[in-house]
């Protein structure tokens, strides 16, 4: 594997690691976020401090690279749900690469069983476009997030959010749809 094989170089925007490269999985089935888009994610993340010290869950993990973006801001802790084996490594190689590893645990299996295990600061959702269990993933996301915590959803569309969950902000990047939403009745 070789970093950004085939796919455009994936790099660490900001913080400890900014500019390193990161390597992404050889094949179809993962779609790292972009540079530009996971900027303005985490530029919104940051204004709502939302980051900095938080416990993380990046739960279709693919590279790593929400979740390392999210470390190298001063995130404590990343858990990073991957099914793909191949993928694991490539997480595993990055975390080494960004000297992050020692602040982040790799998982395997279903990141959407371990949603509602908590207590989680910041869950990064970012699972393949044809993904459609949104309904039940939310409800558990929601279960599993502190009173403050901040849940990010990314999909080719807009996502309907459960009861449990409200919308702080919607933003659109090209064909990418980002939602962040918190606890229903967290103060934000």
């Amino acid at each position: 594997m070789t970093r950004g094989a085939g796919r455009g170089a994936v790099r660490v925007v900001a913080g400890a690691a900014r500019g390193l490269r990161l390597e992404v999985p050889v094949g179809t089935t993962t779609r790292p976020t972009s540079d530009r888009v996971r900027e303005a994610v985490f530029n919104a993340l940051d204004s709502l401090g939302a980051v900095d010290q938080a416990q993380v869950l990046d739960a279709f993990a693919g590279s790593g690279a929400l979740g390392i973006e999210a470390l190298s801001r001063g995130a404590d802790h990343a858990t990073f749900c991957e099914l793909d084996g191949a993928a694991r490594a490539v997480v595993t190689t990055n975390l080494v690469h960004t000297k992050l590893a020692d602040r982040g645990t790799v998982s395997g299996g279903d990141g959407a069983r371990l949603v509602a295990r908590g207590p989680w600061d910041l869950v990064l959702l970012d699972p393949p476009y044809a993904y459609d269990a949104w309904a039940d993933l939310l409800v558990d996301v929601a279960d599993g997030l502190v009173e403050d915590g901040v849940v990010v959803i990314e999909s080719d569309r807009e996502v309907e959010l459960p009861a449990a969950l409200h919308e702080v902000r919607v933003r659109r990047y090209g064909s990418t749809v980002v939602t962040f939403a918190t606890r229903t009745g967290a103060s934000s």
